[in-house]
C-alpha cells in the first residue's frame, strides 16, 4: 500500500501496476486523421492514487477510455497487470466512475449498486448479488438509503451509489473521470474526504481525471499534468504531503508550492495550442 508509512510510496520502491508505452490515438482517415494522444508514456504504482490533469481539449478522458479498453491506441502498448485492457476488463479488475452517475431511475440504490455484478455472472443468484451490493452500500456509507431510488437521493449519494456499484466487482483499478465535476462545491468537498476514506481501507489503485488543480493536490499521491499541440504529458509531480489528509493540508506550504507547480505546468500546456 502506498501509504502504509503515512507518507507517498517512491516509485523505485512501487510495484507497477499500470504501464504505457509511446501510445497514441489518432481519429479519421487519410487528411482528415486528428491525433488525440502522442506518445504517451505512464506508470502507475500498485495502491497508489495518481491523478491526471490538464486543459480541456487535452485528452484526459480519452486516455481513461484507452485505460478501460474503450479505445484502441493507434500506437505503442498498454499494460495493465500485466494483461491487455479488453483482458483486465474480462477479469473485473477494472471499475469505471464517470461524471454523470447513470443510475437507472427505476431501480433502488440497492439494485443499482448490484447490477454490473448481476450483468456480469449471470450464475450468481440474485440474493448473492444483493448482498453483495449491501456490503458495499455499507462500505459508502449508504446502506440506510439501500430502498431509495435515485430522484430520492442527493447529488453526492448518487455518485457514491456509482462508486459503489463499480466496487461491486471487487475490481483491483477505479478509474474515475471527473466523478465529483457536477457537484456544488461542498458536496464536492465532502466527497474528497469520503474517497480519500474509502481508497485507504481498499486500497485501490485509482486513476482520477480532474480539472481542478487543488483537489488534485488534495487527493493524490501523484499528479500527470497534459499538455496539447501535439497532445501529452508534460510532466508527473510527486505531492510531497503526508496521508491522512486533513484541512490543514491546505494551509502546508508544500500544498501550495505544488499547486503553483502544477499551474505553471497547466499554463505552459494551455499555451500550445490547447483549445479553448
Amino acid at each position: 500500500m502506498a501509504v502504509s508509512d503515512g507518507r507517498t510510496q517512491s516509485a523505485a520502491t512501487a510495484e507497477t501496476l499500470i504501464a504505457l508505452r509511446d501510445v497514441a490515438v489518432e481519429y479519421g482517415v487519410g487528411a482528415g486523421r486528428h491525433r488525440v494522444l502522442s506518445g504517451i508514456e505512464l506508470e502507475v504504482a500498485r495502491g497508489s492514487f495518481v491523478s491526471i490533469i490538464g486543459p480541456s481539449g487535452c485528452g484526459k478522458s480519452t486516455l481513461l477510455r484507452v485505460l478501460a479498453g474503450l479505445v484502441a491506441p493507434s500506437a505503442g502498448t498498454v499494460a495493465i497487470a500485466g494483461l491487455s485492457p479488453a483482458d483486465a476488463v474480462k477479469r473485473r479488475l477494472i471499475g469505471l466512475v464517470f461524471q454523470d452517475a447513470n443510475l437507472l431511475p427505476w431501480k433502488s440504490a440497492l439494485d443499482n449498486a448490484a447490477f454490473l455484478l448481476e450483468v456480469s455472472d449471470r450464475r450468481l443468484k440474485r440474493a448473492e448479488t444483493r448482498a453483495r451490493a449491501l456490503e458495499i452500500l455499507k462500505l459508502v456509507g449508504l446502506e440506510r438509503a439501500a430502498g431509495r431510488r435515485p430522484s430520492q437521493l442527493s447529488g453526492g449519494m448518487r455518485q457514491r451509489v456509482s462508486i459503489a456499484r463499480a466496487l461491486a466487482l471487487d475490481p483491483e483499478i477505479l478509474l474515475m473521470d471527473e466523478p465529483f465535476g457536477a457537484l456544488d462545491a461542498i458536496t464536492r468537498e465532502e466527497m474528497s474526504y469520503f474517497l480519500l476514506d474509502l481508497w485507504q481501507r481498499t486500497r485501490k489503485t485509482v486513476v482520477f481525471v480532474t480539472h481542478s488543480i487543488d483537489e488534485a493536490v488534495f487527493l493524490s499521491s501523484r499528479v500527470h499534468v497534459m499538455g496539447v499541440g501535439p497532445a501529452r504529458i508534460l510532466d508527473t509531480i510527486d505531492v510531497p504531503l503526508a496521508y491522512p489528509r486533513t484541512e490543514a493540508c491546505f494551509e502546508d506550504p508544500a500544498f501550495a508550492r505544488t499547486e503553483a507547480r502544477l499551474r505553471a505546468l497547466l499554463l505552459e500546456g494551455h499555451g500550445k495550442g490547447s483549445e479553448p
